[in-house]
């Protein structure tokens, strides 16, 4: 079908999706229309989907909440499978998830490492090339939050939990191998050095950034220009047209709301385990007294979490996920400064300079690399490179949606630009400060001070054992435990809210009630609970790359469909009928000129 019809002169009926109320129109845009109908009534009759489908005929509304009547119990069917599988086997989970990942790992490696770069290619095309002015929500559309509370938000939500996680844990790994098997250098060497600097930066560079940018943009283009659901459904208009409120819009849903779940779970097992080594650090270093390590530990920690979590539910997105937003950029600023200030200041921004030089001089060979040719260093990649593409896919459904509530307003060039290069230059300046301070103390002032407690306690220690070896520590700590929590409230929050949207059925219009949004901080972290208790970390790790394999073969139709769609706009807004409309709206009012004068440059 062509999903987007329209002529110079044709009446059809158009929905309206906030009120449910059928309304037909004139596409002509003639001058019998009341002066009322601006500009939103042209979208309606010339951009808007064109069927009589509404969200709320599969919605149930039961005690004050909204869902969808199929995604809904189907996602809490398979997470209580899932839960229920890892309690039967016991002790035969470690095997059966370790065979689970071997198997995605060497049979589908290589879909990983293509589906990235076709993803950061499409968004460049789409954000720089003739498709960038285009704005989401329509010519004269405002965005809600300022740009520095979005960028704050888009970025907090997307990976800064995982920035402390990994900033100093990862490059010590690729420290003690000497570069994986992508780079032949000595282990614990300054070549080794300089090369887990760049393979970290690549790790959280552009490719991660480039997926949350796709799947933000496509569900902000479909749900503000197109007028369809904010849900995964509606990025599939063009292929599947009145369908996606059948079984295939279900079924994609149904794969974001799950994908979703493991990846927070997955972040809230990390954190977790990183709070737990904070506060023991913190014990140990002023009552003489450590928190006893351990599952039962990281357990409570994240009962604590949901609860906190709960209480930001509850504040509401304005004062909620926004303040707690910036909060998280003011206190990681606090702790780049000190890095810099304190740490050997003249290495750090010469160790920086080295990384990006080796992450740039490589970078087509890294974004394409495959342990094809690796002979008996085979193994690295896949523990490395497809975990992150696979923990980043499975993030995507959850931070593109929510980057999608944030950006109405914003023209696809800003929205590439400040989803793309922003966070991308602030991981890449947070790894080379954390990773070079890291690294300065392994090569000048202690070798093993930071990778013997990493190999003998796990990787939560990585970070405190840095802070330790500079001043203020305990002060630092603190912080870097606050900043943790902070990270993962808002993640949670924003997560409860999306998989909220999702399960409800895409409603745009209003938010979900705030009892709807309680209900997932507590599945996530019971799911988190579980894949703890049943294989530790590896379960989380191996739930989440599965989790996102058949995410990233959605994400690649969605290029696709993203382009049907901005090709569309492009030419409906060359259309006669669309100059016909416009023209004559104008002539009616005389304010609308400005927003006509704006749609003349979706034409060039």
């Amino acid at each position: 079908m062509c999903p987007l019809r329209f002529s110079d002169r044709v009446t059809r009926p158009v929905r309206q999706w906030a009120g449910g109320h059928p309304r037909r129109e004139d596409v002509s845009g003639d001058t019998d229309h009341t002066a009322d109908e601006g500009e939103r009534t042209v979208r309606e009759r010339l951009f808007h989907a064109d069927f009589d489908r509404d969200p709320s005929d599969v919605t149930v509304r039961r005690f004050g909440i909204a869902v969808h009547r199929i995604v809904f119990p189907l996602s809490l069917a398979v997470l209580v499978a899932f839960v229920a599988l890892t309690l039967g086997l016991g002790e035969q989970a470690a095997d059966t998830y370790q065979a689970v990942s071997a198997a995605v790992n060497a049979r589908f490696g290589w879909l990983y490492v293509l589906a990235v770069n076709v993803f950061l290619l499409a968004l460049l095309v789409f954000g720089f090339g003739r498709f960038g002015a285009v704005r989401l929500g329509g010519p004269d559309a405002e965005p809600e939050f300022s740009r520095p509370a979005w960028l704050a938000m888009l970025f907090t939500s997307g990976m800064g939990i995982g920035l402390l996680f990994f900033g100093v844990a990862e490059p010590m790994y690729h420290f003690l191998s000497g570069g994986g098997s992508f780079f032949d250098a000595a282990p614990r060497s300054p070549a080794a050095g300089r090369a887990a600097m760049a393979i970290t930066m690549f790790h959280w560079g552009f490719h991660p950034w480039a997926i949350y940018g796709v799947v933000g943009l496509g569900l902000a283009f479909f749900a503000y220009n197109r007028n369809l659901p904010l849900a995964f459904r509606s990025v599939f208009y063009p292929v599947l047209g009145a369908r996606i409120y059948d079984w295939p819009g279900h079924v994609v849903d149904l794969t974001a709301v799950v994908a979703t779940v493991f990846g927070l779970a997955t972040t809230t097992g990390l954190g977790a385990i990183q709070i737990t080594a904070g506060v023991d650090f913190l014990a140990r270093n002023t009552v003489a007294m450590g928190v006893p390590a351990g599952i039962g530990t990281s357990v409570l920690v994240i009962a604590i979490l949901v609860g906190c979590t709960t209480l930001s539910v509850l504040a509401g997105l304005e004062d909620g996920i926004r303040r707690l937003a910036k909060a998280n950029v003011v206190l990681m600023g606090l702790l780049l400064l000190f890095v810099f200030v304190a740490g050997p200041t003249v290495f750090l921004l010469d160790a920086f300079d080295s990384a990006i030089g080796v992450y740039l001089g490589n970078f087509l060979e890294l974004s394409f690399y495959t342990e094809a040719f690796a002979g008996t260093a085979a193994g690295w990649q896949h523990a490395w490179t497809i975990f992150f593409w696979g923990f980043w896919i499975s993030w995507a459904p959850f931070v593109g949606l929510f980057v999608a509530r944030i950006s109405k307003g914003r023209t696809v060039r800003e929205f590439v630009a400040g989803v793309l290069l922003v966070p991308t230059l602030f991981s890449l300046l947070w790894m080379a400060a954390f990773n070079g301070a890291a690294l300065f103390v392994e090569l000048h002032v202690r070798s093993g001070g930071i990778v013997g407690p990493l190999q003998e306690q796990g990787r939560g220690v990585a970070l405190f054992q840095m802070l330790s070896f500079y001043p203020f520590t305990l002060l630092t700590a603190l912080i870097a435990t606050a900043t943790l929590v902070t990270f993962f409230v808002t993640s949670a929050d924003s997560g409860s809210l999306v998989v909220s949207y999702l399960t409800a059925g895409g409603t745009r219009d209003e938010t979900p009630a705030t009892r709807q949004r309680v209900l997932w901080p507590i599945i996530i972290g019971l799911t988190a609970t579980v894949l703890l208790v049943g294989n530790g970390l590896d379960a989380l790790q191996t739930a989440v790359v599965t989790a996102g394999l058949p995410f990233a073969v959605v994400i690649l139709v969605m290029v696709y469909t993203i382009y049907r769609g901005l090709a569309r706009e492009l030419a409906v807004h060359r259309s006669a009928a669309y100059r016909e409309a416009t023209e004559s709206r104008a002539g009616r009012d005389p304010d609308a000129s400005r927003h006509h004068s704006s749609d003349r440059r979706h034409e060039k």
